[in-house]
């Protein structure tokens, strides 16, 4: 049996709506801005689809939902099972699954079985890998094989052991020309657009004015053809850590902790569950005929 999130249907079979393809996310180079955000439940989807272009159910769901360190203990068992809540949870938004640490960096063939099986078990658009030239034979492979791929270069999450942290990318000459370098080789494997993270303006902007794809700026550049970023980071709702590009449009958080202890207040107070919030007890059929008997029995 399918595991795979069914969309919505119109009389005749047909899907109610037309979600946005990689393809035409690849169209938008040069144009209207691509705006992207991470999502990893139902509910929060559905709030947030019919305002972006991409949905990314990111691995960051390893430090936001899971309190996790890093992204590298996330397994693909739970981008799976989160990239089907957001498929349930949207409708016109191109889904994106990311694809775990150690699940594509083995072998062409093991990235192909891992990311088939993301997208057949989920319903998604495609996947997002990190990597750079070393990378560019896997994304080959898998595009020419019907695996759509948004890639990743600059500041990589997977990689922060090797880089030595969570560093900005690309302010030396070498580093610039290595980012630069990763850029042309997932342009020219085939993916669809690239994710560019943490790295110096300068470098994010000459990217995009070299590479085919659009580029999808994280800590990069307003010149990028799109932007990304963690919902739990704009929204207020993850403040172990906030990167200098993030800009908190909401403090759900303190929302969140208020409503709380308002709850709270009144569970000890007794004040609720007050008597609206109560069931009274069944009534009897019997009770029921003698009301409706008197009912009738009133009528002219």
């Amino acid at each position: 049996m399918s595991t795979v999130p069914q969309p919505p249907r119109r009389h005749g079979g047909t899907p109610a709506f037309h979600r946005i393809s990689p393809r035409d996310i690849a169209l938008r180079k040069g144009g209207a801005p691509i705006v992207c955000i991470t999502a990893y439940t139902a509910p929060m989807a559905g709030f947030m689809d019919q305002h972006v272009d991409l949905l990314l159910v990111g691995d960051t769901m390893g430090m936001v939902v899971y309190g996790m360190s890093s992204t590298l203990g996330v397994t693909l068992d739970m981008s799976i099972a989160h990239g089907q809540a957001v498929m349930r949870g949207s409708q016109r938004a191109c889904v994106i699954v990311d694809m775990p640490f150690g699940t594509y960096q083995v072998s062409r063939e093991e990235a192909f079985k891992n990311c088939a099986r993301a997208m057949a078990e989920t319903g998604c658009a495609g996947i997002k890998l990190e990597g750079g030239v070393e990378m560019a034979p896997t994304v080959e492979y898998l595009v020419q094989r019907g695996i759509p791929v948004l890639a990743h270069v600059g500041l990589k999450p997977q990689s922060v052991n090797v880089v030595g942290g969570f560093r900005v990318q690309g302010r030396s000459t070498e580093e610039a020309k290595a980012v630069l370098a990763d850029a042309k080789s997932m342009a020219d494997a085939g993916a669809f657009a690239i994710v560019v993270e943490g790295t110096v303006e300068s470098l994010a902007r000459k990217i995009t004015e070299t590479v085919k794809p659009p580029t999808i700026g994280i800590g990069a550049s307003p010149a990028c053809d799109g932007q990304i970023i963690v919902a739990e980071d704009i929204l207020g709702l993850y403040s172990a850590f906030t990167p200098k590009f993030v800009k908190r449009y909401a403090e759900l958080g303190k929302e969140v902790s208020n409503a709380v202890e308002r709850y709270a207040a009144d569970v000890r107070a007794r004040r609720y569950p007050a008597a609206e919030h109560l069931y009274g007890p069944a009534e009897s059929s019997k009770t029921k005929k003698a009301a409706r008997r008197k009912t009738t029995k009133a009528r002219p």
